[in-house]
């Protein structure tokens, strides 16, 4: 036999042994004596008067336990989590599966309340099947002198984590109830300490912004609906926050994912959220009392201060991509009559005015483009009006084309009626799919055990905002007829050749939305729009909720 030299983790000296060579299943092969592994746990949430055993002294003692009774440790276990409710835990599987499959002859916990919280259901198995050691209550499952004091005791333990539950649960209800935020304040508020009501923080902190004055959170957060709600994309604003020097509360930079769970949370609009959990949803979501109502977590005082719930709804759609932000009203747009609505059919491309020509931008760019379309301006705009003309004389009554040129025309003769009117069918998308989202959470049985209270309330929430909304749309849909006579019946011609360039571009874009044009077919060859013009129609916005009123 060789002499080796064993180290141990627990830093105690080396001793010098004799290596035995044995390949025993369940033995340790250094010293000949069987394996035992070490099930350590700490609740992360140490409760009020109770002095639980850190992991470090639970290894001790049972490094100790396993000196004393000619054990060597195999591996040890470490959690740091609940024994109790449905909360998976691995490590504890995994030693569980150990000892029962009989790769290792032993495993030892600390207390039995540190091996599980669920009572009878989770010693049963292990009674008379493998060995268990409860060092606290100096039980062994394999002796039957102490089966009865096990399942004694482990069902003592689950009394005791079943009453502390109710009693934790009462008193967060009611905490909840009285509008208390339970944990820690979300970036840009601050919570009382008596209270636990929260109020925008107004506190300077270091921003590394060149030239100004430090911000406050509650002024990055205001920035952040404000910015989102004008058409800024999540991504582009994590930017322009990172160039700027603005860092969260943390000091970290922002991302995309940071500021939309700004945008999403209802803690801003002064709302108390809880979060449910499960495999479904990690997101927080309204408290909702016994009385079926929404509970304020900020003052009436304060309540001003919050941010608007129409500023954080239009962040909302915006956010999620239901509500367009015109971008086209601004100064220096173009005037001439096709542009941007030209398309190269080869790359798909844009097609830009470059002299007296319309080219593909992405074969004048250098590009290769393998059939750069080329149109001389002043043929390709008398084929377009021309076919613009005659669609409009063309259109029935009962025309979708007519509906759309409608629409249109009321964005540019009544921009506030119209904004108005777009914002009232975002909100009505975006009720839609809230309702939508219910019902698939519905199905993925979300809303139980704990769940099951928010059910009910979510779902009569849901649609009380659908129906609201679809009454908003008729009511804006059915208010003032558009005057759109003088584009039909023959007129459109007369009226394009007396307008301004700009209003030219205007009324082309009523009814048309893209210009598709192939390459020539040779050098020289004249102009056919026919062969080589395809237009795509406008379609109206109005959607099924419209029609069907």
């Amino acid at each position: 036999m060789a002499t080796a030299t064993l180290t141990r983790t627990d830093g105690q000296r080396s001793l010098p042994t004799k290596t035995m060579e044995t390949n025993t299943p369940g033995v340790c092969p250094c010293h000949g004596r069987p394996w035992v592994d070490l099930l350590l746990r700490k609740s992360k949430i140490v409760r009020e008067g109770e002095r639980a055993l850190s992991i470090r002294a639970q290894e001790e003692r049972g490094r100790a336990w396993a000196d004393e009774h000619g054990y060597c440790v195999r591996k040890v276990w470490k959690e740091n989590l609940s024994a109790w409710s449905d909360v998976r835990r691995p490590k504890y599987d995994a030693a569980m599966s150990a000892v029962l499959a009989g790769e290792v002859p032993a495993l030892w916990c600390y207390a039995l309340d540190r091996f599980s919280r669920k009572g009878a259901e989770a010693v049963v198995p292990i009674l008379g099947k493998a060995r268990v050691i409860f060092d606290y209550e100096r039980l062994d499952s394999m002796d039957e002198r102490d089966r009865r004091w096990i399942i004694d005791r482990a069902e003592n333990a689950r009394e005791y984590s079943q009453r502390l539950s109710h009693n934790v649960r009462v008193t967060k209800d009611r905490q909840r109830n009285e509008g208390r935020w339970l944990g820690r304040a979300p970036f840009g508020l601050v919570a009382h300490r008596e209270t636990r009501r929260l109020s925008p923080n107004r506190t300077p902190y270091t921003c590394l912004i060149k030239g100004r004055r430090e911000l406050t959170p509650w002024e990055v957060v205001t920035r952040i609906f404000k910015e989102i709600a004008g058409g800024t994309s999540l991504h582009a604003l994590a930017r322009k926050l990172n160039e700027e020097g603005i860092r969260s509360s943390t000091g970290k930079f922002w991302r995309a994912d940071s500021i939309r769970a700004i945008v999403v949370h209802p803690v801003y609009e002064g709302w108390l959220t809880v979060a449910p959990g499960g495999r479904s949803h990690k997101r927080s979501v309204h408290y909702i009392n016994d009385q079926g109502e929404k509970v304020r977590c900020v003052d009436a005082a304060e309540l001003p201060e919050m941010i608007p719930a129409d500023v954080a709804a239009r962040a909302r759609r915006v956010m999620s991509g239901n509500q367009i932000i015109d971008s086209t009203r601004i100064e220096g747009r173009a005037v001439h009559a096709l542009s941007g609505k030209m398309r190269c059919a080869s790359c798909t491309g844009a097609m830009v005015i470059g002299g007296t020509s319309y080219n593909c931008q992405f074969r004048r760019a250098g590009g290769a483009c393998p059939g750069p379309a080329s149109a001389w301006r002043e043929a390709i705009e008398r084929y377009v009006v021309d076919a613009w003309s005659a669609r409009l004389h063309s259109a029935e009554d009962d025309d979708p084309l007519l509906l759309a040129v409608a629409e249109r025309w009321q964005a540019l003769s009544r921009p506030d009626e119209s904004e108005e009117i777009k914002e009232a069918r975002a909100e009505l998308k975006a009720a839609q799919l809230k309702l939508d989202k219910f019902h698939a959470d519905d199905a993925a049985d979300f809303y139980e055990g704990r769940s099951a209270r928010y059910r009910i309330p979510h779902k009569v929430a849901a649609e009380k905002r659908l129906d609201a909304a679809e009454k908003r749309v008729k009511e804006l849909a059915g208010g003032g007829r558009v005057d759109i006579t003088f584009l039909i019946e023959g007129h459109a011609a007369k009226t394009w050749h007396n307008a301004d360039p700009q209003l030219r571009r205007d009324l082309l874009g009523l009814a048309i939305d893209t210009v598709i044009v192939t390459k020539s077919p040779g050098q020289g060859k004249p102009f056919k729009g026919e062969e080589r013009v395809s237009i795509v129609w406008a379609a109206p916005e109005t959607d099924e909720y419209e029609q069907a009123a």
